[in-house]
């Protein structure tokens, strides 16, 4: 298909799904009841998941057919620029979370701690936008986060102009990794326009990213960017500190950003792999990023809290995560037999040591390979062992991944599939697809298991003599 037709196909999805916002998006005065309505009997449900579907197909069949044959980089950031706008002036798409930003930033900004009081505590002037189950649940967000949010509702004073800051954050966020990704693509040998392409035109972005106006954009942003900084001045201690503060920033908005500091770390060596130069220049990036956590942290009035934040995304039991469908396919061969167990707790436990082993073996594996490209793994890891699964958080990895990886099918297919799978009006298709959706997944996590403990042993065999 040309390039051309491509893009005007994508933007044509785009604006469907701008459409389908504006008749039955995430909209405040949604159906938040602990057991909504299916979308399919609301108003003009048929036509909206109608819209969805086309749209979401029109702009994945857009970006898979072109993500090996792009002309140039201009046209690649024009193209993605035509696609986003359609969702900027449309209303929240995909999700409801910006109003749960949007009462957390009027909770700070009203003196309360979110990490000790859920938004029911001020009460959020925009409460009845939130669904039942986050109301007194703390903010899993870091402080840097909460203090932009408490900006945003300060300075607009609105729920309406509040998504349209989050919203332009959101496009920031964007803009910031589209600087950053040629440079890290330089640094691996993978072609720029190819990167931006596989990074910024994914459904995800568009749908989730600006639809949903996440501040998972941000993070990325200044995740990408403090690479960026790192990887173009290794053993430069201006540059590496700059680097260094980047991350610990990206940290302040989502702490997952600390996996790829370690990783920084190593790319922040001028020259092959020596303890003492991994102390020198990578303590300097190590350093600026926890010192820039803390700094924000106590510069916001606010503890750690923040930390057990995290533990809100067991609240959510969905199969698209591998270790929570392991642990419901289990519980239900067991009611099979007639028992009656709770292996999630188990499984997910177990997905958290499968991942910190994970990440030691990359970051040591990384030494003396390419540490950006394991940086996108880690990404990637952590994302799939966690508890809790959103679609949009796959753009963390694909960012990362889209610059610096050689193969991209495998990450590009996991970000195509993932764009189907929330509604317009932010209804996971997971809780429609519990069967046969964690049977399923369990056999990919078996599959693919096998497949890596096979590679690693064809890894160890000798090389044949010649």
């Amino acid at each position: 298909m040309p390039h051309h037709l491509s893009r005007w196909l994508g933007l044509a999805g785009s604006v469907l799904l701008a459409v389908a916002a504006f008749l039955g998006g995430a909209l405040p005065h949604g159906d938040l009841r602990p057991t909504p309505v299916s979308i399919w009997q609301g108003r003009n449900g048929p036509l909206i998941i109608a819209l969805w579907l086309v749209g979401t197909g029109l702009m994945a069949w857009a970006w898979w057919s072109l993500r090996d044959r792009l002309p140039s980089t201009r046209w690649v950031l024009v193209t993605v620029a035509l696609w986003l706008l359609p969702l900027l002036i449309a209303p929240p798409l995909g999700s409801r979370d910006v109003y749960a930003y949007a009462c957390q930033g009027a909770s700070w900004s009203g003196g309360i701690n979110p990490y000790e009081q859920g938004v029911s505590a001020l009460p959020c002037p925009w409460l009845d936008t939130i669904s039942y189950i986050w109301r007194d649940t703390a903010a899993p967000y870091g402080p840097l986060f909460v203090v932009v949010a408490g900006a945003v509702v300060s300075a607009t004073g609105s729920l309406v102009g509040s998504i349209v800051l989050f919203r332009l954050l959101a496009l920031a966020g964007v803009a910031l990794t589209a600087w950053a990704l040629p440079t890290l693509a330089r640094r691996c040998g993978v072609p720029a326009e190819r990167a931006l392409w596989l990074a910024l035109a994914c459904p995800l972005v568009a749908v989730h990213v600006i639809g949903g106006a996440h501040n998972d954009a941000l993070m990325v942003g200044l995740l990408t960017a403090g690479l960026a900084v790192v990887a173009s001045r290794p053993g430069r201690p201006g540059p590496l500190l700059a680097g260094g503060l980047l991350l610990g920033l990206a940290a302040g908005l989502k702490v997952t950003a600390l996996v790829v500091v370690p990783f920084a770390a190593l790319a922040a060596i001028a020259g092959p792999y020596r303890f003492r130069a991994l102390l020198r220049d990578g303590g300097l990036v190590v350093g600026a990023a926890v010192a820039a956590v803390v700094g924000v942290t106590f510069a916001a009035g606010l503890d750690f809290g923040w930390v057990t934040g995290l533990e809100q995304g067991n609240l959510v039991i969905a199969w698209t995560s591998p270790p929570t469908a392991v642990g419901q396919t289990i519980d239900y061969l067991a009611a099979l037999f007639g028992a009656h167990i709770d292996a999630l707790p188990a499984t997910r436990a177990i997905g958290v040591l499968v991942l910190a082993v994970l990440l030691v073996w990359l970051w040591w594996r990384a030494r003396h390979r390419e540490p950006l490209w394991h940086a996108g793994l880690a990404l990637a890891a952590t994302v799939a062992l966690a508890p809790l699964f959103h679609p949009w958080y796959w753009t963390w990895p694909l960012a990362v991944l889209a610059a610096t990886a050689r193969r991209t099918g495998w990450f590009s297919l996991i970000a195509l599939v993932s764009s189907f799978l929330v509604l317009a009006d932010g209804t996971g298709l997971a809780r429609f697809t519990k069967m046969p959706g964690a049977p399923l997944m369990t056999l990919l996590v078996i599959v693919v298991a096998v497949r890596l403990v096979r590679s690693a042993r064809a890894a160890r065999q000798p090389a044949p003599a010649d």
